[in-house]
């Protein structure tokens, strides 16, 4: 009585639910006020949940029903399809002949006809015979590359025939394994594209027993083929294909979720590959369903033979028989085991990777320490075949052909089972190979626009970002498996990383900026690199070898730009006083001085606005200095001779300038303001180059420190003609 009540209230509760004015927040309402507390509304809850997945278990039965019967219905409609086309070809035929046949000749012709008649019901099954001959013949071929094993050679037999077929195909030895296979039919046929009928590829197609395989044909070894698919029978429908020319003489294959479109060489053959492939798939049922009968009938216990009843056992053996023991039974008749290979073909279908491995590492753990008889071995052949499938879509989810918004947590979900599915180095592979594409395609999307740094600022955010996210996602999914796909995030980060450098010195140093401008930039980068070391990424190294050479080129231009300038000043130089006019101008340079780090500045200047220093020694002090400190900006240690070698390069330029200035005026008083100049050139401006040489790269430098002493000669023997350097 209880149970009737309960299945009444299930009733009504699922026609409440399934009325066409049911609102969700207004009976949620209605039962929390009419509930007496919580247990009721658990109760309640309960209740749902159970109906809930009742709803699902008719689902998913309707689904499997709906699919076997599309399979039934594409299977009669393909019957009534060839025997309408063989009709309307007879039809079209007779209508020929008749046309053919001048009216006046009609009495004849239907006398003719009807002796024929005659002739052939007193010749009784000329046509049989031919086709009870070519039943008897086995193994036979048929034009267009197409042979047929019908069934005369025996197991052994067959089994030799497809060996020596499927030697010919690359990558398919595992199919020899399952005991009781052998060929039925194979012919060469054309593939075609489903959607637009474009021609694909030419393939070799090998019918067994259980099974239909598919392999490409390899234009570079005659005769050789590459596997390329394997379709079980019994999830494998058969479309013929209405011809309409010039496409003819096609068929399809329904094998959920995909299908495939071939073309036979002409109707013949296409007639047997349907024939032959419906006549396979029904002797294939008829003996499952043997199979299935036979084991439900109990076997009786095998009877024992006393060794006094055999008169052929060997007298002088003695050695007691050892009992033969029984292969334990694997019990597969479980209705989960049983749906494995349909439920995993849905959760395929409607993308629940994770259901699906669920299901694999389900049947994983069952079968753990089992032995494996044939039908174990059947159902992981089947089982094989759709791990394949799952994880063909896992690595189309991974391609970067599919959408890369999101960031790396898109992937997460494929990678996760990729790796469950014990496929890690392809996890690995395809998750990096998606994220360099992302990284490109936003590398690519930024905008050249307005100032070179303002661009360096947004291709370094943008690019040291999806690193920093690649980085912290690719230590989550891949934490605990092999180390060497960190080495392979390394190989990826620095190959990405050349992929940042390209762009950064095609906009920096390939358009000619400042070195101000280059500084400021190389400056940004390494802030942005500096902060990959949270996460244990240290990639600044990288950095520096990669723009060693485009900073090189850059010291190389802007000291020869320097030096050019120094030289066009030295040719014009009239070695007098500068006047500054104003107090603002004096004042200005005193700030420019002072930043250079000339501290003792005003002892060279004189009364109103007058310095007492040539326009081209002060104009070469703020130029060296402006060099060293952008230059400094840019340092590494692999750029440290470079530096030291154009500072003194540079500095070398005035000094030579300086020194022979001194040899060759003759006015005592032009001669005297000059080794003021060399004064504060040699006492001023070279330890404030040397000194902030030393803070900028953390050591003193020998070749500078000789410049600096060499100015002794000038002070020793001033009117000596020997030159400094």
């Amino acid at each position: 009585m209880a149970m009737a009540m309960s299945d009444s209230g299930a009733t009504r509760l699922r026609r409440q639910l399934e009325s066409g004015g049911f609102e969700a927040r207004l009976y949620v309402k209605q039962l929390s006020q009419q509930s007496d507390g919580d247990r009721d509304l658990q109760e309640h809850r309960q209740r749902i949940q159970a109906l809930a997945e009742e709803t699902a278990q008719n689902l998913k039965r309707n689904v499997y029903q709906n699919y076997r019967q599309f399979i039934e219905t594409a299977r009669e409609i393909s019957y009534l399809e060839s025997e309408m086309y063989q009709l309307s070809h007879l039809l079209t035929e007779q209508k020929s002949s008749l046309e053919s046949i001048p009216l006046t000749l009609l009495p004849a012709a239907a006398a003719a006809g009807a002796a024929a008649a005659s002739g052939g019901e007193e010749g009784g099954g000329g046509a049989g015979g031919r086709d009870h001959l070519r039943g008897q013949a086995g193994f036979f071929p048929t034009p267009g590359g197409a042979s047929r094993d019908s069934s005369g050679p025996g197991e052994e037999g067959k089994q030799r025939t497809l060996t020596t077929l499927l030697e010919k195909v690359e990558g398919c030895r595992h199919l020899l394994e399952t005991p009781g296979q052998y060929l039925v039919y194979n012919g060469d046929l054309v593939e075609y594209e489903a959607d637009h009928m474009a021609q694909l590829q030419r393939v070799h197609g090998f019918l067994m027993n259980d099974c239909l395989l598919v392999a490409t044909w390899l234009p570079q070894r005659r005769g050789m083929y590459r596997y390329n698919a394997l379709y079980p029978l019994d999830g494998l429908a058969v479309v013929n294909v209405k011809d309409n020319p010039p496409m003819k003489d096609m068929f399809k294959l329904l094998m959920f979720p995909e299908s495939r479109i071939f073309q036979a060489e002409n109707a013949k053959i296409k007639r047997e590959w349907l024939e032959v492939l419906e006549e396979t798939k029904r002797a294939l049922s008829e003996k499952r369903r043997r199979e299935q009968e036979e084991a439900a009938t109990p076997r009786a216990p095998p009877q024992v033979t006393s060794k006094a009843s055999n008169p052929f056992e060997d007298e002088e053996e003695e050695e007691p028989a050892v009992p033969e023991v029984e292969e334990e039974k694997v019990d597969l008749s479980m209705e989960w085991i049983q749906e494995l290979p349909e439920d995993l073909d849905v959760c395929i279908a409607q993308r629940d990777f994770e259901g699906a491995v669920d299901l694999l590492d389900k049947l994983n753990h069952y079968l753990e320490d089992k032995p494996s008889p044939p039908p174990v071995k059947e159902l992981r052949a089947k089982v094989d075949e759709r791990v394949r499938q799952l994880t063909e879509v896992l690595v189309f989810e991974l391609s970067p052909d599919r959408s890369l918004r999101g960031g790396p947590k898109a992937t997460r979900r494929a990678v996760s089972q990729l790796i469950r599915l014990g496929q890690c180095t392809k996890a690995c592979e395809l998750f990096l190979r998606n994220r360099a594409a992302a990284v490109h395609t936003a590398i690519r999307q930024l905008r050249i626009e307005g100032a070179t740094l303002l661009y360096i600022h947004k291709l370094c955010h943008v690019f040291f970002t999806s690193l920093l996210e690649t980085a912290r996602e690719f230590e989550m999914d891949f934490a605990g498996t092999d180390s060497g796909c960190y080495s392979a995030f390394v190989v990826w980060a620095r190959s990405a990383m050349g992929m940042f450098v390209d762009a950064f010195s095609k906009q920096v140093f390939d358009s000619k900026e400042s070195l101000s401008t280059a500084a400021e930039c190389v400056k940004v980068a390494k802030e942005h690199c500096q902060q990959l070391g949270d996460i244990g990424l240290d990639l600044t190294f990288i950095i520096h070898a990669l723009l060693v050479k485009d900073i090189q080129g850059a010291l190389h231009s802007y000291k020869e730009i320097i030096i050019e300038a120094t030289k066009h000043r030295n040719s014009e130089e009239m070695w007098r006083r500068m006047n500054l006019m104003t107090p603002e101008a004096l004042g200005k340079l005193k700030e420019e001085m002072k930043s250079c780090g000339v501290r003792n500045f005003e002892q060279y200047t004189g009364d109103d606005c007058w310095v007492n220093l040539s326009y081209t020694v002060v104009a070469f002090t703020k130029q060296t200095m402006g060099f060293l400190e952008e230059a400094l900006k840019l340092y590494f240690p692999e750029l440290h001779m470079v530096l030291l070698e154009s500072l003194v390069e540079i500095i070398l330029v005035a000094v030579q300038h300086v020194d022979y200035s001194l040899r060759c005026e003759q006015d005592p008083e032009k001669k005297a303001f000059i080794r003021q100049n060399a004064s504060f050139l040699y006492e001023t401006v070279l330890p404030v180059v040397e000194k902030r040489f030393e803070e900028g790269v953390g050591k003193p430098a020998k070749q500078l420190q000789d410049l600096r002493n060499a100015s002794r000669l000038i002070r020793v023997n001033p009117e000596s003609t020997t030159s400094v350097v």
